[in-house]
């Protein structure tokens, strides 16, 4: 087992020193959290299907010009990326009225909106992810006006281009969350797609049936979430190679 720094774990990834200066590994684990860390679980194999998901998109982005922090795959469970800094707001854009918003708001699930909504959440689980505003991101410094000006503009097109992605196999997107960070290159600064993007953080809805085949299976104890992450890697023509070549985390040194 190699060892390596770990510099940060969080629900679903654990994130090391990479092999060359500017990057890092991201590792993606089979553990599930769900209401802000009140529920645990683990789904098996789910970190061998994000890592193949979020491969596939995020390669997918960044060829339709949205650059992303996502370098290569190394493995079945980790994939190189560039060191970025986390900007602390979670990106949620919405198309279908779903979890919290239908909670808020009093509105049936699966009504769409009449346009896509973006909605920011600061970064905190000890606070809870509240939600905040434009004003609050830009009085607080979490990000500049030009920079949230930057990723507005990014999220819908992110959000443009995945809906047609998934439509075009079966798959409503109802709505996800994205992160962003800044990644610096001597002195040129630049905002990037960081994260992963999978069922994980995705709602994902059949598009005949409105099957759920994202992460409120295990929110709502639908069953078969193992499976459902399988569909969806199905479609995409992404299934994870077979054979025993899953991989265990890195022994982290301190």
């Amino acid at each position: 087992m190699s060892r390596r720094r770990q510099i940060y774990e969080g629900k679903a990834k654990v994130i090391f020193e990479g092999p060359e200066p500017g990057t890092l590994v991201q590792y993606f684990k089979d553990d599930a959290t769900a209401f802000n860390n009140k529920k645990k679980g683990t789904i098996t194999g789910k970190g061998v299907i994000n890592n193949r998901i979020s491969e596939y998109l995020m390669t997918k982005i960044g060829e339709m010009g949205v650059p992303t922090h996502f370098l290569r795959r190394l493995n079945m469970r980790e994939q190189l990326v560039k060191e970025v800094e986390i900007i602390p707001l979670e990106i949620v854009v919405r198309n279908v009225a779903a979890g919290s918003l239908a909670q808020r708001l009093g509105l049936p699930e699966g009504r769409p909106l009449p346009r896509s909504i973006l909605e920011y959440y600061y970064k905190s689980d000890e606070l809870n992810d509240p939600m905040v505003s434009e004003e609050h991101v830009t009085c607080f410094g979490w990000a500049t006006p030009q920079e949230l000006d930057e990723i507005v503009a990014m999220s819908l097109r992110i959000n443009d281009f995945l809906s047609g992605l998934f439509f075009g196999v079966g798959i409503r997107l109802i709505d996800f969350k994205l992160e962003f960070g800044r990644h610096y290159n001597n002195d040129d600064v630049r905002i990037v797609l960081a994260d992963e993007i999978s069922p994980d953080n995705c709602r994902l809805w059949d598009l005949r049936t409105n099957e759920k085949l994202d992460k409120d299976r295990f929110r709502r104890d639908l069953g078969n979430v193992a499976e459902a992450y399988q569909e969806v890697a199905r479609r995409l023509g992404i299934l994870p190679e077979s054979g025993p070549v899953d991989v265990e985390g890195p022994k982290a040194i301190q």
